[in-house]
């Protein structure tokens, strides 16, 4: 697994301080050696009550001023997803790196834009897809890089979620970049591609909400080869939340949750013959966001501007897939429904 502690600290800020920014920042500083030096909103009050929890020392009164601490080395970008380019632009434009919350941006167009701002100004720049970077994921990448699964013919996942409906709230709200797929739905998607790569074809069908977003949705992607990915998204259910790699040689199945640190079983096939592996860390839930921040740290150590494990081409490919779906339940660039 990826060193959480050793190595060089990075000096973080955050920009918008939401309950997905507690999550992370509570990781970083609970498991790692990195630090949260900034934080900034646009309600100031809720900057500072965000810093006193969470312990960060400097509190801004905008943005830009974040962005333009000399002692800030990163941003963290954790705003609604409709506010991701211009947020990741504006820390570019200043010469930080940047990590922003999954998805990268609205579409893959905005994530290409994302792509050749930090690649002309040399800064690191990452989408937080945090389950890349999970032990978990390294081990069973691995297995597939060894052959252990023979020939993968199957990939199935699926998140759904159960969430209380709010036209105005960000999963509901078209403005904000709402709709199960770019929220959750990219989950799925993102092993999909891990395991088989980006699909040459995509086939989706589901349903909208009444605010005109992707309320849930049940997609198939075909391959060359012949395998397939088969993955389902809501917001009306919880749903299993499991998933599976089924190969030639053995099938692997991965605990519920397959997107947080755990573990997966795997059963040869026409045996039953079966290999258990569970996470030994004792990390669990989001804290497990503590790899990805760590594993930035060590990027950027390493003079890198890109990840290794999940460079931007793979974040502009998982868009790709989500804009094709998303045209075809109806869905508009922008996110509102197609009349």
């Amino acid at each position: 697994p990826i060193p959480l502690r050793g190595g060089r600290v990075l000096r973080w800020g955050v920009l918008a301080p939401g309950r997905i920014a507690g999550g992370f920042v509570w990781a970083l500083h609970r498991h790692t050696g990195q630090r949260v030096h900034a934080v900034a909103s646009r309600d100031p009050e809720r900057a500072g009550r965000f810093a006193a929890q969470y312990g960060v020392p400097r509190v801004h009164e905008s943005y830009e001023q974040l962005v333009a601490d000399p002692d800030v080395d990163i941003v963290y970008v954790a705003s609604p997803h409709s506010e991701h380019k211009r947020q990741a632009l504006l820390a570019i434009a200043a010469g930080k790196h940047v990590l922003v919350e999954k998805p990268l941006a609205l579409d893959a167009s905005e994530a290409r834009d994302i792509a050749r701002a930090a690649r002309a100004a040399g800064v690191f720049a990452m989408e937080a897809l945090w389950s890349r970077f999970l032990p978990q994921t390294l081990l069973i990448e691995r297995l597939l890089q060894d052959g252990v699964l023979g020939d993968i013919r199957l990939v199935m996942a699926d998140f759904g979620g159960c969430f209380d409906f709010d036209p105005e709230g960000r999963v509901f709200n078209p403005a904000l970049g709402g709709g199960a797929l770019l929220d959750i739905g990219i989950y799925p998607i993102w092993l999909a591609h891990l395991v088989l790569g980006p699909p040459p074809h995509v086939h989706a069908t589901g349903t909208l909400t009444q605010t005109g977003v992707d309320g849930q949705a049940a997609l198939v992607l075909t391959y060359p080869t012949g395998a397939q990915a088969l993955l389902h998204t809501t917001l009306f259910a919880e749903t299993p939340q499991e998933a599976v790699i089924a190969g030639t040689h053995a099938r692997l199945q991965i605990d519920s949750r397959f997107f947080t640190p755990g573990g997966f079983t795997l059963k040869a096939a026409r045996s039953d013959q079966r290999l258990r592996w569970t996470d030994p860390s004792g990390i669990h839930g989001s804290e497990g966001l503590a790899w990805q921040a760590s594993a930035v740290a060590l990027h950027i150590a390493e003079g890198r501007t890109e990840s290794p494990l999940h460079p931007l081409e793979r974040s502009i490919a998982l868009l790709e897939t989500i804009d094709a779906a998303r045209n075809q339940l109806g869905v508009n660039r922008d996110g509102t429904r197609r009349k």
